[in-house]
């Protein structure tokens, strides 16, 4: 099939290039035809979706064993969130996802139960339920031996809402004694967002600016060169205990540093645990969504603005 067809059938359409190349071997190569071919399979009105922003959906957690993944699945509007058949869907992708791994191409590629790549089940769902729809971004964690807990805050089903954490816990210590002690975390991690585990794990541009910040503070106050640094050092202190997990203070009890809760169910536990990494996704987070004022356009196009 001619590739300057396919380019005009791509340009027209807004389709794939597979699906266009198929429409085209469908129809003989009737540009017009193939245009008809794309719109009953519902991939031309789909891909004409496709430039509107979805910031709106499901974050899905799913476990299996001692690995877990999160996904980010989003749509346009909360509404279709609730949709049972978008809610399948982030389901169903949750748990291929488990055996994809995190890489995000690898899962869009992979076959479902279906029969259908993951990325064609989404399309199907846009032509279907009308709304631009995108597999974000997908993460896995897993340990060993021990659990990886997994807690979704504000569930509008089980292992799906708008905020979703991982926990990861290697123990050979009691699995009970592990999952009470990871969904605990997850749930403190959820509410306290930090962002990093350890120290090292600091972002090192965000720990100078603060530093810079600090820094200014303290000139500010008029102390001496030595009175500032000791100054400096105790607020950064106080910084790495707002953004380091470890350091946090657990917020249950309002006293225990996360560090020393991971300790004290060591007990229960019957081994040694260490918390060796989190993940924490919130819906939409980082998505440059649109303001729509439609009063002002409605008076705009009315001549009154």
């Amino acid at each position: 099939m001619s590739a300057l067809l396919v380019k005009e059938l791509r340009e027209t359409t807004g389709a794939g290039m597979l699906d266009c190349k198929k429409a085209l071997d469908e129809t003989g190569g009737n540009v017009q035809e193939a245009i008809d071919w794309l719109r009953k399979k519902g991939l031309a009105s789909a891909a004409k979706k496709s430039g509107r922003v979805a910031a709106e959906g499901l974050v899905a957690a799913a476990s299996a064993g001692n690995k877990a993944v999160l996904i980010e699945l989003n749509s346009e509007t909360d509404f279709v969130a609730r949709n049972e058949q978008f809610q399948e869907l982030v389901a169903e992708t949750a748990q291929q996802a488990l055996s994809q791994g995190a890489s995000l191409d690898a899962l869009l590629a992979s076959k479902t139960a279906s029969g259908k790549t993951v990325s064609e089940r989404i399309t199907d769902s846009i032509a279907t339920i009308g709304e631009n729809m995108s597999l974000r971004r997908v993460v896995s964690l897993s340990v060993p031996s021990g659990v990886v807990a997994t807690y979704v805050h504000s569930a509008v089903k089980p292992g799906m809402g708008k905020i979703g954490v991982l926990v990861a816990l290697e123990s050979a210590g009691k699995t009970e004694a592990l999952e009470a002690l990871g969904k605990q975390i997850a749930m403190h991690v959820a509410a306290a967002r930090p962002e990093a585990l350890h120290r090292e794990q600091v972002d090192a541009s965000k720990l100078e600016r603060e530093k810079a910040v600090l820094r200014e503070q303290a000139l500010a106050s008029g102390k001496p060169a030595e009175v500032v640094d000791k100054m400096i050092e105790g607020r950064i202190r106080k910084y790495y205990e707002e953004v380091v997990l470890l350091e946090q203070i657990f917020v249950v009890d309002g006293k225990t540093k996360i560090s020393d809760v991971v300790k004290a169910a060591e007990k229960d536990a019957g081994a040694s645990i260490t918390l060796t990494a989190f993940e924490r996704y919130t819906l939409g987070e980082g998505i440059d969504k649109p303001v729509d004022d439609f009063a002002a356009e409605v008076a705009k196009t009315a001549g009154v603005a």
